[in-house]
């Protein structure tokens, strides 16, 4: 138990002096922009139109002044972190509302679409990678093989395309969005309490599971599509571990004593191959976060992709391009701590190195 809490507190603090550069660099770029262009991020939302230029210089000095905006950048630094803390991330003029507000109300899709793909490629990824792994050069390892290097090859874009082309155009199966028009009136109801703001969890909190249903249906081609590339990269790592683990000299001994491969298999090599699997899981998981924003747009999903996309429509908005970058990284940040303490967890010697 000690040496688990040593590595907690160690891949913590790793992970926040990570933050802290990230961020400080992320605000340094943001600096070689003139101070007046950065004062415009904190301008209230409710600036008359009919404001002379006087009046309008007056404020922007104002808000220079308030968030010490030509201060050294170790100043501005602090009190631009003080302000996320307190919720302040700006106004995005082209959303018309707040940066963190808007992000923490499409944050729900998003999260949605990123866990069934994670609930999807890590479980198939392992079982698949040591079915293939302990049936070395067979048609099941072949097969694998053969699709895991297609899945990997083929960029996510025009899997997307394809998909929509064959289930959508032609099948008309499955439709793009988050649901039909019909659930949304559902959703969009005063009968209808958003909990979680999920609507496949929604629905069955509700008590519509007609809802859920037709979420998951919606959801079918984005998760294929976001996951199968992971899980390809999963499956080949855990696969490889696997060939290593066969070899090894307690397999045979195993096998002298009579047991069977199912139980050598998932009974003894899956635990050794566990670690490596889950490192690789981590970073598949942290890269589907990074490349769920790309699958949301080509499905017409209104999650987090939205305030990025609406930062570069029209007119350049700072703002929300700023808040959705440091968002991205404590979401990055927080996952990676989740997914290393599993991993802490399952595979003893990883805190016993501590």
């Amino acid at each position: 138990m000690r040496n688990l809490l040593q590595h907690l507190m160690k891949r913590i603090i790793s992970l926040l002096i990570t933050l802290f550069i990230i961020t400080a660099v992320l605000y340094a770029t943001v600096m070689f922009t003139p101070a007046e262009t950065r004062a415009t991020l904190f301008m209230p939302k409710n600036t008359s139109p009919r404001m002379t230029e006087q009046q309008y210089q007056a404020m922007l000095n104002r808000m220079i002044e308030k968030y010490h905006l030509n201060d050294p950048y170790p100043v501005q630094y602090y009190y631009w972190v003080s302000s996320l803390l307190q919720g302040n991330w700006g106004y995005s003029p082209v959303l018309q509302e707040n940066i963190l507000s808007a992000i923490i109300a499409r944050t729900p899709a998003t999260a949605e679409l990123a866990l069934f793909s994670i609930l999807l490629f890590i479980p198939l990824g392992i079982i698949s990678g040591v079915i293939a792994g302990s049936r070395q050069h067979k048609a099941s390892d072949h097969g694998f093989r053969i699709t895991a290097f297609i899945a990997t090859s083929l960029p996510s874009f025009i899997l997307a395309l394809i998909l929509l082309s064959f289930f959508y155009v032609d099948l008309h199966w499955f439709a793009p969005g988050r649901a039909t028009s019909s659930i949304s009136n559902v959703i969009n109801s005063q009968d209808f309490r958003l909990y979680t703001g999920m609507y496949t969890i929604d629905g069955l909190l509700n008590g519509r599971p007609d809802v859920t249903l037709d979420a998951l249906r919606h959801l079918a081609m984005p998760v294929f599509t976001l996951a199968i590339a992971h899980w390809a990269t999963l499956g080949r790592i855990t696969r490889a571990t696997m060939v290593e683990e066969m070899q090894q000299d307690y397999v045979t001994a195993a096998r002298a004593r009579g047991l069977s491969d199912n139980r050598i298999v998932w009974g003894h090599t899956l635990r050794n191959a566990a670690s490596p699997a889950l490192t690789s899981s981590i970073l598949s998981a942290t890269s589907l976060l990074t490349g769920v924003y790309v699958v949301e747009i080509l499905f017409n999903i209104n999650g987090i992709s939205s305030v990025a996309v609406s930062s570069m429509a029209f007119i350049p908005d700072a703002s929300a391009a700023l808040g959705f970058g440091i968002y991205n990284v404590i979401l990055v940040w927080f996952l990676m701590l989740i997914l290393d303490v599993a991993q802490s967890l399952i595979d003893p010697r990883i805190r016993e190195a501590v």
